[in-house]
C-alpha cells in the first residue's frame, strides 16, 4: 500500500503569476480521491509536482509505495510511438531503463555488427530479464488482448496513430491497474472512452486495493468511485485547495455550504473592520483638543493594526461564469444528406437526413468510426462547393469512402477536433490569434478580443501561447474560434472531455441558442441529454438511429 501527501505547496507560472497557494491534501492508503476545480486552475501542474516532473516552489510532496502515472496527453498521441513505446513509458523506472538500452544497443548491432555490440546487448537482455521484463511482456499480453482483443507480439510494433483516443486510454490503464506500483496518478482516465469502457473503469477503480488520485469532470464517474473530492478553487493570489471528506453526490451541498459560510465571515469581518477604523478617527478627531484621549487614540490604533494583521478570512472562491455567444445563422432545410454512405473498412452503407435546427448525438464505441463520419463531414461532404469549406486553421484530412454524402446550401461546417490539432496556433498567444483574425474569422481589436477572451474565462491566459493552456481551456477557445468564425453546421468530437463541469454547462446553454445544426460525438451521458436524435455505431457495422441514448454498443467486431 502507498499514500500521496502533499504539504503547503507554493507554485508560480514563469510570468510570476500565482498558481497554486498553500495546498495541502493527503490520499490515505486505498483511497480514491477525486481532483476537480475549474480549467486553467493548476490540476495538472499539481499531478505534475506530484509525480517529481515539476519542482515545487514551496512546499514539500512526501509518498510511499510506486508510483504510476497517466499523464493527460495520452489518448492525443500523434507521433512515431508504438504500443511498445507506450507501455515501456508507464512500466516502472528500471524497466524503463532496461528497455531503453535494449533499443540502444540493437541499433548499434543493425549499424556495426561488431563483437563489443554484440555483449552490450547481450547485457541488455540479461539486465531485462533480471528486471522482470518478461514478466511484464506476459502481462503486457493480456492488456493487449483486453485493450485491442490481439496479442501483444502482434500489436506491439503498431502505430499509436492507428488507435483511437479511447483504445490508447485502455492500454495505459490496463498496465497502471495491472501492474505493481501502489498508487495512480490519473490525469482525465475517462477521456475518449467510450460508455462500456467507462462503466469498467468505474469497476475496476472500485475493485483495485491501490491508492488513486484522479481528475476528472465525468459526474457519473465521480458520484461512483471517489470517496473524497478535493477542489482547486480559483483566487486572485492562486488556487487554494479544500477537500470534501464525503462523496461527489453530498460534494454540492456541501460547497455551497462553505461558501455560504466564508460569506458570512468575510461579511463580518468588513464590518469590524469599519468599526475599528471609525474608532481610530473618532479617537483622532477627539485627542486632536483633548490630551486625555491621546491614550485611547493610541490603544484604538494598536487594535486596528492587530486586527489587520491577522488578516481576513479565507476569501470566497470566484465564481466562473463562462458565457457562449454561438450564433450561427439559417440554411438548406437538409442540412446533411447520406446516401449508401460506407465509411471504407469501418461501418456498413447507411442512410442520413439531418434537417435544419436538429441536434444528433453519434454514440458508438471508440474505434467504430464515428470521429471519421464527423471529419468526413468536416471535409464538406463527398465533393464539396467553395461554400461549404470549413471554417478555422485546420483543413480535415480526406476520409476514404462509398456512397455520397453532401451538404445543405449555406451549410458551412466548423469542426472541434478531438485532439485540439491546430498547428497555425502553436507559439501564438490567445490576444495575437484573436487580434490578426484568418480567412474566415475577421480580426478584432485588443480590447474587443480581450472582451471575447473574458467571457470565455481566458482573459487571464490571453499572453499565453495556446500550446501552453491546459486541455479544457485548449477547449474553450477552440469553441470560441467557432463563435467567432460564422460556423452553421457544429461538429463536435468529445467537446466535453476536457471541459470544466462549469463550462460544459455554458456549451449546452450555448448549443441551445444556436441558430444552425449540432452534430456531436460524445461519451458523455449527462450531456447526451441535450440532443433530439441518436445515430449509433453498432457493434455488428451498423449504423441505426434511436430515439434514446444507447450505451452498451461494444466493440465492432472486424478482423484486426
Amino acid at each position: 500500500m502507498g499514500h500521496i501527501d502533499v504539504n503547503s505547496v507554493f507554485f508560480s507560472l514563469p510570468d510570476g503569476r500565482p498558481l497554486l497557494t498553500d495546498v495541502s491534501v493527503r490520499v490515505g492508503e486505498g483511497a480514491k480521491v477525486a481532483l476537480i476545480g475549474p480549467n486553467g486552475t493548476g490540476k495538472t501542474t499539481l499531478t505534475r509536482i506530484i509525480a517529481g516532473d515539476l519542482p515545487a516552489h514551496e512546499g514539500a510532496v512526501t509518498r510511499s509505495g510506486g508510483l504510476g502515472v497517466m499523464r493527460q496527453f495520452i489518448g492525443s498521441v500523434r507521433d512515431t510511438s508504438t504500443v511498445r513505446d507506450l507501455l515501456v513509458s508507464v512500466a516502472p523506472e528500471r524497466i524503463r531503463t532496461a528497455a531503453k538500452e535494449i533499443d540502444r544497443t540493437e541499433l548499434l548491432m543493425m549499424e556495426r555488427e561488431s563483437e563489443a555490440d554484440q555483449m552490450a546487448y547481450a547485457h541488455a537482455l540479461v539486465e531485462w530479464g533480471e528486471a522482470g521484463g518478461y514478466d511484464h511482456e506476459t502481462v503486457w499480453d493480456q492488456v493487449s488482448m483486453a485493450a485491442l482483443g490481439v496479442p501483444y507480439e502482434r500489436a506491439q510494433w503498431r502505430r499509436l496513430t492507428t488507435l483511437s483516443g479511447g483504445e490508447q486510454k485502455r492500454l495505459v490503464l490496463e498496465a497502471l491497474l495491472r501492474g505493481p506500483e501502489e498508487v495512480l496518478l490519473l490525469d482525465e482516465p475517462d477521456n475518449f472512452l467510450d460508455v462500456p469502457t467507462k462503466r469498467w473503469l468505474e469497476d475496476a477503480l472500485l475493485a483495485s486495493p491501490k491508492t488513486v488520485l484522479f481528475i476528472s469532470h465525468d459526474r457519473e464517474l465521480l458520484a461512483r468511485v471517489a470517496t473524497r473530492v478535493a477542489t482547486l478553487e480559483p483566487g486572485a493570489a492562486g488556487a487554494t485547495l479544500w477537500v470534501h471528506p464525503g462523496g461527489f453526490a453530498t460534494y454540492a451541498d456541501a460547497r455551497a455550504d462553505r461558501n455560504a459560510r466564508l460569506e458570512e465571515l468575510r461579511r463580518r469581518w468588513d464590518e469590524e473592520h469599519a468599526k475599528l477604523k471609525a474608532l481610530v478617527l473618532m479617537y483622532k478627531q477627539k485627542a486632536a483638543y483633548n490630551d486625555g484621549m491621546a491614550s485611547r487614540y493610541q490603544a484604538a490604533q494598536t487594535r486596528l493594526a492587530k486586527f489587520v494583521e491577522a488578516g481576513p478570512p479565507e476569501a470566497v472562491p470566484l465564481r466562473q461564469q463562462v458565457r457562449m455567444r454561438l450564433t450561427g445563422g439559417r440554411t438548406a432545410k437538409r442540412a446533411v444528406v447520406a446516401e449508401r454512405l460506407e465509411l471504407t473498412g469501418l461501418m456498413k452503407p447507411f442512410d442520413l437526413e439531418v434537417w435544419f435546427g436538429e441536434r444528433v448525438a453519434v454514440l458508438g464505441s471508440n474505434g467504430s468510426g464515428k470521429s471519421h463520419f464527423l471529419r468526413l463531414l468536416a471535409c464538406g461532404g463527398s465533393d464539396p462547393e467553395p461554400e461549404h469549406r470549413p471554417v478555422g486553421d485546420v483543413l480535415p484530412v480526406p476520409v476514404p469512402h462509398t456512397g455520397l454524402v453532401r451538404l445543405g446550401s449555406r451549410v458551412r461546417p466548423g469542426w472541434f477536433a478531438q485532439t485540439h490539432e491546430h498547428p497555425s496556433l502553436l507559439g501564438r498567444t490567445l490576444l495575437e490569434i484573436l487580434h490578426r483574425g484568418d480567412e474566415h474569422r475577421a480580426g478584432r481589436p485588443r480590447e474587443e478580443a480581450a472582451r471575447a477572451l473574458d467571457r470565455y474565462e481566458l482573459a487571464r491566459s490571453g499572453e499565453q501561447r495556446f500550446e501552453s493552456l491546459s486541455g479544457g481551456q485548449q477547449a474553450r477557445f477552440q469553441i470560441l474560434l467557432l463563435e467567432l468564425s460564422g460556423a452553421t453546421l457544429l461538429l463536435l468530437d468529445e467537446p466535453t472531455d476536457n471541459l470544466d463541469l462549469q463550462s460544459a454547462e455554458a456549451l449546452e446553454d450555448g448549443l441551445d441558442r444556436f441558430e444552425g445544426t449540432v452534430i456531436a460525438v460524445t461519451h458523455d451521458r449527462w450531456f447526451a441529454r441535450g440532443f433530439d436524435r441518436f445515430l449509433v455505431f453498432g457493434e455488428d457495422g451498423r449504423v441505426y438511429e434511436s430515439d434514446e441514448p444507447v450505451w452498451d454498443e461494444r466493440r465492432v467486431v472486424r478482423p484486426r
